[in-house]
């Protein structure tokens, strides 16, 4: 099963609530944190909801 390498790039100050617990919730705490996830859509929605504070890459 494919996994997806996520990472924060930007800063959650000055974002919405929704979006720091959603942060939170993948398991990234701080700048340049990185978290390996299983492909779920259940994550995929989480990425999109925070787009643009997180890149994503597809791991083997």
């Amino acid at each position: 099963m494919a996994r997806l390498k996520v990472t924060q790039v930007k800063s959650y100050i000055g974002s919405k609530q929704n979006h720091r617990d959603t942060l939170r919730s993948l398991g990234l705490r701080r700048l340049n944190d990185t978290v390996v996830k299983e492909d779920r859509p259940e994550i995929r929605g989480m990425v999109h909801t925070v787009r643009h504070l997180v890149t994503v890459e597809e791991v083997d």
